[in-house]
């Protein structure tokens, strides 16, 4: 009998290449992380909201999301960081981005300010708005660079969207920049903000809430045109 070619013999297996690090045993991966860094933000945040900042401890959060103190003073060197941080991330997560306001336009002006008025009214109306506005009502006068941050991240956002809109579409001819921006912030106040102070003082239905944005928002704009008339 013939023996076999050594060429045809079977050859070892080349080693597999590794795919990539894995995470441990016990080593969570970059997803569990950020999963868990956000049930940490939503427990602190929630935790300040009930006890207040003096009230709420670093332990008491630990002890309330189940993690280590290791964990936790890695991420945030203090209570002041981890209250910081929380504040910010449910503001970033909640206002209404820019694009979601310009989709609400369409060719009727007052059908455009409308719709951008119920999606302003009802992000300050949901849990998630009360929830900031009472934290940053009983913390922001000792932490001014709060008031600063939620100041940048929701009211200005809004007036640089509208101040853009009243440009583009509210008068024939625009007027000058100190009367669009009065207009825009008379918008904010007349409207959102009236809104919001109803929400907390006055119980009333959705049905009533947006008769009176529709009353608002015709009231706003027959205003702003006839103002600016009266200054031509």
């Amino acid at each position: 009998m013939s023996t076999q070619d050594n060429s045809t013999a079977r050859q070892p297996l080349a080693p597999r290449r590794p795919r990539g690090p894995r995470p441990g045993p016990g080593r969570p991966s970059r997803a569990q992380t950020e999963a868990r860094n956000r049930q940490l933000l939503d427990k602190a945040l929630d935790l300040f909201l009930e006890r207040g900042f003096d009230g709420t401890t670093i332990d008491a959060i630990i002890e309330a999301v189940g993690m280590s103190r290791r964990t936790v003073y890695a991420r945030y060197k203090d209570k002041l960081a981890l209250f910081k941080a929380a504040l910010e991330r449910a503001v970033d997560d909640w206002v209404v981005p820019e694009s979601k306001l310009r989709e609400a336009e369409c060719d009727d002006l007052e059908q455009t300010l409308l719709a951008v008025a119920r999606l302003m009214v009802a992000n300050v109306r949901s849990p998630s708005g009360v929830r900031l506005a009472r934290i940053a009502n009983a913390e922001v006068f000792r932490m001014p660079d709060i008031g600063a941050y939620l100041w940048e991240r929701t009211a200005r956002v809004a007036l640089a969207y509208l101040t853009d809109l009243f440009r583009r579409r509210l008068w024939p001819e625009p007027p000058g920049q100190q009367v669009i921006d009065d207009a825009a912030m008379a918008f904010l106040i007349l409207i959102v903000e009236g809104s919001f102070q109803m929400t907390n003082w006055e119980n009333r239905d959705d049905s009533e809430f947006d008769r009176q944005v529709e009353y608002r928002v015709r009231l706003f704009l027959h205003g702003a045109r006839v103002t600016n008339e009266n200054a031509a």
